[in-house]
């Protein structure tokens, strides 16, 4: 009856005897509700945790990328400046073989104009000694 009276005044006993002002079953709803938070934060700080070193690794993932790209990027240019020494090389060899062909063709019609020379004072020479 005591209970009643303090029960109607919103006063309750918990299971220790103790009093209180909220109902034991909403107290221990409160209290597990508590448990759950804790429980809940707990959670969320180890979601927080793999979601820093997802983030990490993401970005270390990012650095390599970069790394790679700004390495492809070089080769890439490399290879261009070495096509393009090629290609100049190419030329300054075609200009070359033009010079020496016509270097061969100056030195044949040399030839040629020597060997008419030689063939004349051949001739005049066997004239000479045939006439003495």
């Amino acid at each position: 009856m005591a209970q009643a009276a303090l029960g109607a005044a919103g006063l309750h006993f918990d299971e220790l005897n103790k009093l209180r002002v909220l109902e034991p079953a909403a107290a221990q709803q409160t209290g597990q509700l508590r448990e759950e938070c804790g429980a809940f934060l707990d959670k969320i700080v180890e979601f927080q945790k793999i979601v820093g070193s997802l983030i990490e690794l993401v970005d270390q993932l990012a650095k390599a990328a970069e790394s790679e790209k700004m390495k492809a990027i070089g080769a890439r240019n490399l290879l261009k400046s070495i096509a393009k020494q090629r290609e100049a090389q190419e030329q300054q060899l075609q200009a070359l073989i033009a010079e020496k062909k016509m270097q061969l063709e100056r030195y044949r019609i040399e030839y040629e104009t020597l060997c008419k020379i030689e063939a004349d004072q051949n001739e005049f020479i066997d004239q000479f000694i045939f006439q003495k």
